[in-house]
């Protein structure tokens, strides 16, 4: 069960339990993910299942009673010899806060433990610090940083390119 009080704004705030499940995010839940980004991300996640297929990667959705995706986020095993890397972690903007973030992390660490791996990464980009923050309560420390970049619609729909500055994070599993 998830309990999560919205706080936005305190004149309606009330408190919410929720049972959500874990499970393999699947092609068709897409449609339900726009929450997750453009068009554009969630081919490339379509893509990714593709890697999920073959065992690649796990890629996994937080699921509501009405088995619609709130959170999202992906496990790859081909990055790092002997690690999983968790990459494109995201919440449903309106249920940040709530707990979902550290289950799908729990989630895909034991999915990492599974396969007898004792070493979870990740990377952050410099300019988030709640998600640090998030990682960090949740064992992960800190060892170096890296460029990352990649293509995103902006608002007019043209493509451009991101650029950014990640912290690399691991903890041991």
């Amino acid at each position: 069960m998830l309990p999560c009080v919205n706080t936005e704004d305190d004149s309606t705030a009330a408190a919410v339990t929720l049972p959500v499940n874990v499970r393999d995010l699947l092609p068709q839940d897409l449609p339900a993910c726009t929450w997750a980004g453009s068009d554009t991300h969630l081919r490339h996640v379509e893509r990714e299942l593709a890697r999920a297929a073959a065992g690649e990667v796990d890629y996994l959705a937080v699921c509501t009673p009405a088995d619609l995706p709130v959170a999202t986020g992906g496990v790859d095993y081909q990055v790092c010899e002997g690690a999983g890397t968790l990459w494109q972690l995201a919440v449903m903007p309106a249920l940040q806060s709530c707990g979902l973030g550290t289950l799908l992390v729990r989630a895909a660490e034991q999915r990492i433990r599974d396969r007898g791996l004792r070493r979870a990464e990740l990377a952050v980009e410099e300019d988030n610090p709640r998600a640090r923050a998030l990682y960090e309560r949740l064992g992960y420390a800190a060892y170096g940083r890296e460029p990352d970049a990649w293509d995103e619609v902006g608002p007019d729909g043209s493509i451009r390119r991101h650029e950014t500055m990640c912290i690399l994070m691991c903890k041991s599993l």
